[in-house]
């Protein structure tokens, strides 16, 4: 009796905070969420070091320098003042509105194709423009039941490939930015450099993942997060004796992102001019259709990147209704779709659900009071961005390898046996890794199964929608032909 006494307990909401975000109900605790909201941020914080570098310049004179049509560039404090603060407020928004344990930032590969294609065909301005466009046309899909309707409708072993992809991603991901996997000379990749671990960077997050996948294996509380402290004090400890420096081409051992030494200043006051710096004249300083299939390229992307990393956060967190959809779908796709149009007018480029909120999850996530410290840790960012650059990657890389081990499990959810279902799968696990892009996974993993369906007299088991972004996929494909014929 006590034991049921017990149970009955854990479900039942001590107080409005519970109540509100539903705490008990999803088996959670107040200090679960704070961790998890803390390993989130550390785990992809290093947004705001990165995303300056790719859209800003720190001179318009540097031969390296993304300038606009006109040569104008986007200067790298300002970038990662507006990168902390759009992801702060929108980290939030969804804690709130959502209840998801799923964090916003500027998402990686939308903002490469802002920097590299779009901005050097029309301003800076007008490049944030088509981004805005792209938000509201998401935001369109969004009301009108359009962007949950598809949701629904993808195969439940889809929807468990695309959990297991991202999950080969982000490790890939943590490995790369670590230096464990770099390009090899003669083959995609290699262990190290020359096939061997020859940087004490590399050794810092080999020794971190060991350390930290002993702890969660031992079902140590925190032990993500616990991981992650012990990795900064190794590396500031190791650069300290050895003096590593930071990674560059002259320095290829060095440290990649975030520097593991105290830094000469600990606060800045952020320089948030670039808010507002957006117009709608691409349509005018680019033939008219081009402006269109660079829109057209934006939305799919932000499409799917969500929906997928959505589905693969949602079944980590055991947040899958019965009939496999996600709770508050709508509201969740609603935020993220603000989130390009914030993203554009703040010139942070989109922002979008980050997969990295799988270390989070992993770490007890279950609810959006987990966004609040999150999203509270990018605004304080802002203001203290020297301070957070002492965590390199190589110390916060390792929960991105964890985590996709967590994640592949789900593998088990597919059925192998029936290649019709087996393909599709296998292509959207091994595409994202592969491509580095979690839109092309889904896309090969879509298009085939329509293709398979139709082949094998299984058609009607496909749900109308499917066909159509089959079809939308196809031409996201071939974009570049579409755009040589029409330009």
């Amino acid at each position: 009796m006590a034991q049921e006494s017990t149970e009955k307990d854990q479900g039942t909401p001590r107080g409005g905070l519970d109540r509100f975000f539903k705490i008990s109900e999803r088996g959670s605790t107040v200090g679960r969420e704070v961790r998890g909201g803390l390993v989130t941020f550390v785990a992809m914080a290093y947004i705001i070091v990165l995303n300056p570098l790719i859209l800003g310049s720190f001179s318009p004179d540097d031969p390296a320098a993304k300038t606009d049509a006109t040569g104008a560039i986007l200067g790298v404090p300002q970038v990662a003042a507006v990168t902390a603060l759009v992801a702060g407020v929108l980290t939030i928004v969804m804690g709130l509105v959502a209840n998801f344990p799923f964090a916003l930032a500027a998402g990686l590969g939308i903002n490469a194709l802002v920097a590299y294609t779009i901005a050097p065909q029309m301003s800076w301005g007008a490049a944030m423009g088509l981004v805005v466009v792209n938000g509201i046309i998401v935001l369109i899909l969004v009301v009108t039941g359009v962007r949950t309707i598809i949701f629904k409708a993808v195969p439940g072993p889809l929807k468990a490939a695309i959990a297991v992809g991202i999950g080969l991603f982000i490790s890939l991901i943590g490995l790369v930015d670590a230096g464990f996997v770099t390009p090899g000379d003669g083959t995609l990749v290699q262990l190290g450099i020359d096939g061997s671990i020859a940087s004490w960077p590399t050794a810092v997050f080999v020794v971190t993942l060991i350390v930290m996948a002993i702890l969660v294996a031992r079902g140590v509380k925190a032990g993500i997060l616990i991981g992650v402290v012990i990795g900064t004090v190794l590396a500031i400890v190791v650069e300290a004796v050895a003096g590593a420096g930071r990674l560059g081409d002259d320095n290829p051992t060095g440290w990649n992102y975030g520097y593991p030494a105290l830094p000469d200043n600990v606060f800045g006051v952020p320089d948030l001019s670039l808010l507002g710096n957006v117009n709608f004249d691409a349509w005018v300083q680019v033939p008219a259709i081009s402006a269109a299939l660079l829109v057209f390229s934006l939305v799919l992307t932000d499409f799917f990147d969500t929906i997928g990393t959505m589905t693969g956060l949602g079944r980590q967190a055991r947040l899958e209704q019965k009939d496999g959809t996600l709770p508050n779908t709508g509201k969740g796709l609603f935020v993220d779709s603000l989130g390009a149009i914030a993203g554009g007018v703040g010139s942070a480029s989109s922002n979008t659900v980050y997969v990295e909120s799988a270390a989070g999850i992993a770490e007890g996530a279950r609810t959006g009071l987990a966004n609040m410290v999150t999203g509270g840790l990018f605004l304080v960012a802002m203001f203290f961005t020297p301070l957070y650059e002492i965590v390199p990657i190589e110390a916060a890389a390792p929960a991105l390898v964890i985590v996709g081990a967590l994640m592949i499990r789900q593998v088990a959810d597919i059925d192998f046996s029936d290649l019709t279902m087996a393909l599709p799968a296998f292509l959207t696990m091994v595409v994202m890794p592969f491509t580095y892009s979690i839109t092309n996974g889904i896309g090969a993993g879509f298009v085939s199964y329509v293709v398979l369906a139709a082949a094998t007299g299984k058609a009607r088991k496909v749900h109308p929608l499917m066909w159509v972004v089959a079809v939308a996929f196809v031409i996201y494909f071939a974009i570049g032909p579409i755009q040589a014929l029409l330009g």
